[in-house]
C-alpha cells in the first residue's frame, strides 16, 4: 500500500507568509498614491495593506523553524497555491474600498491581474479611485515579473516542460547563463523589468499622457496584462499615434525573452540575431501585420471599429498602426485595444482568434503556448517526414544549433495535447452555462492564453461583467492553469501526487 505523503508544511506556509508581506507592501504603496490624489480611499487601502502584512508576519514567525529543504512536490504546491494566495489577499482592497463589493468579482479581477490576463468586470473604470486603479495595475506588474522569476528559478527545477528548454538557453546549467546564482539572475531580470517600465512611463508622459495614466499603462504593457485606466483602453488616444507606437515598442519587448534584453545591454547583439525563437517571433508579427493591414486597408471601415477618436494620419497609416497594435496585443497576450477587430472582416476575426494560441517568447511575461514550443513542434514535424524515408537515421531536433533531448520534445508534444484538451473542456464548461458558441470558444481561448479580449459578447469593446458567477470562477481557473504552464496546477489534481511511492 502506498504511504501517505509527508509534506514540509512549515516551509510551504513560510513562503505564503512571504507572499502576504510582498502583497501588503505594495498595497501600502497604493495607499500612498491614494493619499496623493486624495481619492477618498486612503484609509481603506492602508488597512488592507496593514492586515495583509500582519498575516504575513504571523505566518513567517510561526513557521520560522522550518526545515530549509524543499522537494518537488512542495515546490508545485508553493507555485500553484501561491498564485491563489496572492489573488485572495489581493482582493482585500476591492472589498475594503467597496470598489468591487462582490467576492466573486473581486477574486476574478485580482486573478485576472496577477495572471496578467487583463479581463475585467468593471463597467466604468474611470470612476474608480486612483489608488484602486494603481493597485489594479500593480497586480499586473507583480504577476508579470513573478512569472519571469518562476520561469528562470523554479519551473526548471521542477522539470516543467518547455521551460526546461528556456533554462538550458539562459540561467540554467549552460554557458549562456546570466549568473550562476538564481538570486542574482532574478535581480538582473528585475532590474531590466523595472528599467523598461520607467522608460515607457517617461516616454508616454512626454508623448502626452498624464503621469498617472503613463505609469499604469507602463505596468500593464511590460507585464503583458492589458488593464487600462480608460473605458476605451488605448483607443482613448487614437488621435495621438505616438502614444500607441510607444506602447507597440514595449509590447514587443515584453513579449521577447528577457534574457535577450540582458544580452543586448551587455553588447552581445549576435546572440539576439541568432536566436531562432526571436527570429520566428519577429517573422510571425511582421507577416500577421502585413496580412491584417492589407485586409483592413481594402476591406474594413476603421471608422466603425475605432472606439473613440477619428484617425489623423490617413487610411494607410491607420491600417498599419491598428493592425500592428492589435497583432502585438494578441500575440503577446497584452490585450490592449485600439479598435474592435471583430468588426473588420470575418476572416480577420478568425485570424485574431488563431493568434490567441500563439503566445510570446519563453522567458517573457507573455502567456499562451509560447513561440519556442511551436518552433520545436514544427521542426519535429518536418523531421518525421525524413524519419519515414530513413527509419534508421538519427535525426535529432536542433534549436539554436543544439540538439534538443527527446524528453523535452515529448514533453512539448504532451503540452500541446493537454492545452488542446484544456481548451475543449474550457469551451464545454462555458457552453454548459448557455453561452453561445462564438463567445464560449473566445472565452476559453482568451482565459487559457491570458489574452483578455475574447469574441462575441466578450469581445474587445466589452468586458466580462455579464459572465455568470460560476463562469467567472471557471475563467479564473483557466487563467491560473494557463499562466502556470498547465502541468504545475493539473498535477495537483492527480491522486498519485499526494502519495509516496
Amino acid at each position: 500500500m502506498p504511504k501517505s505523503l509527508k509534506l514540509n508544511y512549515k516551509i510551504i506556509f513560510h513562503f505564503f507568509g512571504l507572499l502576504f508581506l510582498f502583497n501588503g507592501g505594495f498595497m501600502l504603496i497604493s495607499s500612498l498614491v491614494s493619499f496623493i490624489y486624495k481619492d477618498g480611499v486612503t484609509l481603506e487601502l492602508f488597512l488592507s495593506g496593514l492586515i495583509t502584512v500582519l498575516i504575513g508576519v504571523f505566518a513567517m514567525v510561526y513557521t520560522r523553524n522550518h526545515k530549509k529543504e524543499m522537494n518537488k512536490r512542495e515546490g508545485y504546491i508553493v507555485v500553484a497555491f501561491g498564485w491563489i494566495v496572492m489573488a485572495l489577499s489581493g482582493a482585500i482592497p476591492y472589498f475594503f474600498t467597496d470598489a468591487i463589493p462582490s467576492f466573486t468579482d473581486a477574486f476574478f479581477e485580482t486573478m485576472s491581474g496577477f495572471t496578467t490576463t487583463g479581463a475585467s468586470i468593471l463597467n466604468d473604470i474611470e470612476v474608480v479611485p486612483e489608488g484602486i486603479l494603481f493597485w489594479r495595475s500593480l497586480t499586473h506588474w507583480i504577476g508579470g515579473m513573478g512569472i519571469i522569476v518562476l520561469a528562470v528559478a523554479i519551473l526548471p527545477l521542477l522539470g516543467i516542460g518547455g521551460m526546461q528548454l528556456f533554462a538550458a538557453e539562459a540561467p540554467g546549467p549552460s554557458a549562456d547563463k546570466l549568473h550562476p546564482r538564481i538570486t542574482d539572475t532574478a535581480k538582473r531580470l528585475w532590474l531590466i523589468y523595472f528599467g523598461y517600465t520607467a522608460a515607457e512611463t517617461i516616454l508616454l508622459k512626454v508623448a502626452g499622457m498624464s503621469f498617472f495614466d503613463a505609469i499604469n499603462h507602463s505596468m500593464s504593457t511590460l507585464s503583458t496584462g492589458g488593464f487600462s485606466t480608460k473605458n476605451a483602453s488605448v483607443a482613448y488616444w487614437n488621435d495621438n499615434p505616438l502614444i500607441q507606437y510607444i506602447i507597440i515598442v514595449f509590447m514587443f519587448l515584453a513579449g521577447t525573452n528577457f534574457v535577450l534584453s540582458y544580452f543586448i545591454f551587455k553588447g552581445k547583439v549576435s546572440k539576439v540575431v541568432q536566436d531562432e525563437e526571436f527570429k520566428l517571433y519577429f517573422k510571425f508579427i511582421a507577416i500577421f501585420t502585413i496580412v491584417a493591414a492589407v485586409l483592413i486597408y481594402f476591406n474594413a471601415d476603421l471608422s466603425l471599429s475605432s472606439i473613440e477618436h477619428p484617425q489623423t494620419l490617413g487610411a494607410g497609416e491607420s491600417a498599419f498602426r491598428h493592425s500592428l497594435f492589435q497583432v502585438l496585443a494578441i500575440v503577446t497576450t497584452t490585450g490592449f485595444v485600439t479598435a474592435d477587430y471583430t468588426l473588420w472582416t470575418p476572416f480577420l476575426t478568425v485570424f485574431f482568434f488563431g493568434m490567441m494560441f500563439l503566445g510570446g517568447s519563453a522567458g517573457s511575461t507573455s502567456g499562451g503556448i509560447k513561440v519556442v514550443r511551436h518552433l520545436i513542434t514544427i521542426k519535429n514535424g518536418f523531421l518525421e517526414f525524413k524519419r519515414a524515408l530513413h527509419p534508421n537515421a538519427i535525426l535529432p531536433v536542433r534549436y539554436n544549433k543544439r540538439s534538443v533531448s527527446g524528453d523535452i520534445v515529448f514533453n512539448i508534444l504532451g503540452f500541446f495535447i493537454l492545452y488542446l484538451l484544456a481548451f475543449i473542456v474550457g469551451t464545454l464548461g462555458f457552453a454548459m452555462m448557455k453561452i453561445d458558441f462564438e463567445s464560449a470558444i473566445g472565452l476559453a481561448a482568451s482565459s487559457l492564453g491570458n489574452v483578455g479580449p475574447a469574441l462575441g459578447d466578450f469581445g474587445p469593446v466589452n468586458n466580462y461583467a455579464a459572465l455568470p458567477p460560476i463562469g467567472k470562477w471557471w475563467s479564473s481557473f483557466l487563467m491560473l492553469i494557463g499562466r502556470l504552464e498547465l502541468f504545475t496546477v493539473l498535477i495537483l489534481l492527480t491522486p498519485f501526487f499526494w502519495r509516496n511511492r
